[in-house]
């Protein structure tokens, strides 16, 4: 069996059913239709609003705390909160049986541990969701979830204490993670992939953007993971285990043309223990294993220190499969303080350059 770099948890079949291998949607709704608010308040469902809702349509959540899982199918919907004070949590027992009959839409949703799931179908992605201004914790699985999006924007939400992912797209294109907060959250912060049902080549996520996100306190900050397509630029990650990780593996097409520019990555000296893909994990910034034609680039990455295997500040390290890492372009970035080197290269791939850096120490001697 092959194997893959980072934990994770199957997906609830009903999820993974309603989107892979899902083609572009629907053009945006046409503009002669009257756009409506739906204003939801505290005791009244979410998902009744969500349901009622045409595309191009918004749901105005107000403050307070509602106990649901959301699911969105609606093209060109935005499901948007007065801020933090907008919370979403797990439903109790008490809140499932008053929803009962209310919420069927959401059940996948809840069913797989997640609190915000926006899918698309088998065949069609849906297009141009919005989820903006509001926070999401407490669930088994992830915060916010994206499978068959194109287009989907996910800003402003603070998606913390969540069992496995605060944010995460799957199968996913054109889409943009801006101005979040994920914050201790059981394995990613923000989590890109392009399936974890199965083995699979990397996926073209269309120049999918995650930018000036604030990502602390998890296990690792960002996974990108056999993805072609990405840039992960200007965010500030800090107090993770590890800090970025880009992954790829066997399958082709290979991970790359990532571009990891102008990040803070500082101080990501959490300790986590080993896990059954992954030795323990501390002090790492940066990571690239099993990628090509990567670039990082402008980074600040200090104090990053530890005595993992995937210690120090920007790492290119041999992958687990015994995939080189090749034709990948380290330069211009500012690193220091970082343990057992500012820049590590333990990856015997083929083209791989540094230059332009401004370090003190690197293994081996002399990429700085």
């Amino acid at each position: 069996m092959k194997k893959c770099h980072i934990a994770y948890l199957a997906c609830t079949a009903a999820l993974l059913g309603a989107g892979l291998g899902a083609a572009p949607a629907t053009s945006a709704p046409a503009a002669h239709h009257s756009h409506a608010t739906h204003v939801v308040r505290p005791g009244q469902s979410i998902q009744k609003a969500v349901d009622a809702a045409k595309a191009g349509d918004t749901v105005y959540v107000l403050p307070g705390t509602y106990r649901e899982s959301v699911k969105i199918g609606t093209p060109w919907l935005t499901l948007r909160g007065a801020g933090p004070k907008t919370v979403i949590r797990p439903a109790g027992k008490t809140a499932v049986t008053a929803a009962k009959g209310a919420a069927k839409a959401s059940d996948s949703c809840a069913e797989g541990g997640n609190g915000i799931c926006v899918v698309g179908t088998k065949k069609t992605n849906v297009q141009g969701v919005t989820v903006a201004d509001l926070t999401v914790t407490g669930f088994s699985r992830t915060g916010v979830f994206g499978m068959a999006t194109d287009s989907l924007t996910v800003r402003d939400v603070h998606a913390h204490k969540n069992g496995v992912w605060g944010i995460a797209l799957e199968r996913s294109v054109h889409g943009l993670l801006r101005n979040n907060y994920a914050h201790a959250n059981g394995d990613a912060g923000l989590f890109l992939a392009n399936t974890i049902k199965e083995e699979a080549g990397a996926y073209d996520a269309g120049q999918t953007l995650v930018e000036h996100n604030r990502v602390e306190d998890n296990r690792i900050g960002v996974t990108v993971r056999r993805l072609r397509n990405v840039t992960v630029a200007e965010n500030d990650v800090t107090g993770n285990c590890a800090g970025v990780f880009v992954v790829g593996d066997e399958n082709k097409p290979k991970t790359g043309s990532i571009e990891v520019a102008a990040n803070r990555v500082v101080k990501n000296n959490k300790s986590c223990p080993k896990t059954d893909r992954l030795p323990a994990l501390q002090g790492s910034g940066i990571v690239l294993t099993g990628t090509e034609k990567t670039r990082v680039t402008q980074n600040h990455v200090s104090g990053n220190s530890g005595t993992s295997p995937l210690s120090g500040g920007i790492v290119l390290f041999k992958s687990f499969v015994g995939v080189t890492s090749d034709k990948n372009t380290i330069d211009a970035n500012t690193l220091e303080s970082n343990a057992p080197a500012d820049l590590v290269n333990t990856d015997k791939g083929k083209g791989n350059t540094f230059q332009r850096n401004t370090c003190r120490a690197s293994r081996p001697a002399g990429l700085c």
